[in-house]
């Protein structure tokens, strides 16, 4: 049998091709067999950190009895059977040239695990790798830092058959555990009786005193149970960016949803937006949420749509890869593949920073990230283009981003399209946005809005232009050769409009040093 057991951070055997295949990257696909589904992710991976190409799942209920069996569900072993013959037939039909097989905590848990691996293994002459539940962890932490690289605090990744808990020291991996604590698996070992569950659930929790470390920290939640909880609030309170991965709750907050939840009769959940799937489990997997926050204590809870998948994904990459902004890496990937004959984001970055002295670290990578977006309408029909542009970039399918970021660039590239921060599809996200960060996007806005206008779009223009602000002017520079390319009605309006917006008496055109 070529059953390995992987570290979670190695590259020999992610390495290995299912279709013999060793370069580390290209098409990369990932098949969780969870405790609850099997899913296969395909990531396309030529030179960017990647988003997924395909995702499905099939429910499969693998660790359903297992509390009281010991033995993978029957007939969850037929479903995962079929889906697993589907999951691997499609990726060699996709091109895909690394294929990972992970089992996780009902595989690795029930008596018949090994055997049922070794089936799939012979059968369709593939490797499954089945981490320990300290692996598992791990491979969670590491998908969650491709967006927040110097996570402080406490993961928690609850899945269908355990909860996986690693401390995260700003990035660095520390204490960890694996609880018996799962969605499916909770359920069975009480009955169904959540009055039992309680003291089970702070049985488990009291054997690991680190948690008590977390406090005042942040929790970082993975897991689809507990993304519903953060889907059930943003509904409640009518918060006006539906992503999950980045949302943010108050630790008062969660802790009174998941008391409600746990507390509620399916008829009661059934009326609220949760899927049919999750409604039996919903109040067990919310008590195990209120139980670690009573614990740990954290003074934030951040929800991330990013764990055990992603980071089977990016440890085999190379490692100028596994490196890279996934912000920063995804939108220039989206520059490339979807401009025209557009100014490069860099460009235009180096154009406006004379506007921007003493900007923030934050502010200056999502300047750039909307200097590299700043084309992404022009598909779109004109009347539409400010609005098509703006939800399409609050809803960029990237990691490293929180939703004030998403609102940020939303409204620079709102702006730069002429679009109205007041209008109703975009005030209640702008309004997100403190004052300061309202003001820099506004003016990145203009800015780019200005710049598309005295390069008409097109490379290697812009650069012969400067911007220089003084006391009372702000100064648009333009060479004295072909000087008539760059001027025009427009450009006069846009430059005077960014000139009142950043606070200047004035707005002039002089010479540049290239003159």
């Amino acid at each position: 049998m070529s059953l390995f057991r992987d570290t979670g951070t190695g590259d020999a055997a992610s390495k290995r091709g299912l279709f013999g295949d060793d370069r580390a990257h290209g098409r990369v696909a990932v098949v969780d067999i969870g405790s609850s589904s099997v899913r296969l992710v395909v990531y396309d991976t030529p030179a960017r950190l990647p988003v997924p190409i395909f995702n499905e799942k099939s429910d499969c209920g693998l660790v359903r009895g297992l509390a009281k069996t010991g033995k993978l569900n029957k007939k969850g072993v037929v479903r995962a059977r079929a889906a697993l013959a589907r999951f691997i037939r499609l990726a060699k039909v996709m091109g895909v040239e690394r294929l990972e097989l992970v089992a996780t905590a009902a595989v690795r848990d029930a008596a018949d695990g090994l055997h049922f691996v070794e089936e799939i293994e012979n059968t369709f002459k593939v490797s499954v790798q089945i981490p320990s539940g300290a692996e598992e962890a791990r491979l969670s932490a590491l998908g969650l830092l491709i967006g927040v690289p110097k996570a402080d605090g406490l993961l928690g990744d609850l899945g269908g058959g355990s909860l996986d808990l690693i401390s995260l020291d700003k990035g660095q991996f520390g204490a960890n555990a694996t609880l018996p604590l799962g969605h499916l698996r909770l359920p069975d070992a009480v009955g169904g009786d959540i009055r039992k569950a309680a003291p089970l659930i702070e049985e488990q929790l009291a054997q690991h005193a680190w948690l008590k470390d977390i406090r005042g920290r942040t929790l970082f939640a993975v897991g689809g149970s507990w993304r519903v909880l953060a889907r059930i609030f943003i509904e409640q309170t009518h918060y006006p960016v539906h992503i999950i991965d980045g949302f943010t709750m108050g630790y008062s907050d969660l802790r009174h949803l998941c008391q409600v939840l746990s507390g509620l009769g399916k008829a009661s959940l059934q009326q609220m937006p949760i899927p049919r799937r999750r409604i039996e489990t919903l109040p067990f997997a919310a008590l195990t949420m209120d139980q670690l926050l009573n614990v740990a204590r954290p003074e934030k809870i951040v929800f991330s749509g990013f764990g055990m998948r992603e980071g089977q994904m990016i440890k085999g990459l190379p490692k100028e890869i596994r490196s890279q902004d996934p912000l920063v890496a995804g939108c220039e990937t989206l520059a490339e593949r979807s401009g025209r004959f557009t100014v490069s984001g860099i460009e235009m970055r180096d154009w406006m920073s004379p506007l921007f002295p003493g900007e923030s670290a934050r502010h200056a990578r999502l300047r750039y990230v909307a200097c590299l977006l700043s084309d992404i309408g022009w598909t779109e029909h004109p009347d539409y283009r400010a609005e098509h542009a703006f939800f399409r970039v609050l809803r960029l399918p990237y990691a490293g981003l929180t939703h004030l970021d998403r609102a940020f660039l939303a409204m620079a590239v709102l702006v730069r399209y002429n679009g109205n921060p007041e209008l109703p599809y975009a005030a209640p996200v702008l309004h997100l946005l403190d004052d300061d960060d309202r003001r820099i996007a506004n003016a990145v806005g203009l800015a780019l809005r200005l710049g598309h206008t005295v390069s008409g779009s097109a490379p290697d223009l812009i650069g012969r232009t400067t911007l220089k602000p003084t006391r009372e002017k702000l100064f648009l520079g333009l060479p004295v050769k072909d000087r008539d390319v760059f001027t025009g009605d427009a450009v006069e309006r846009r430059l005077k409009t960014l000139a009142t917006a950043l606070g200047f008496g004035a707005s002039a055109f002089g010479k540049t040093s290239e003159s």
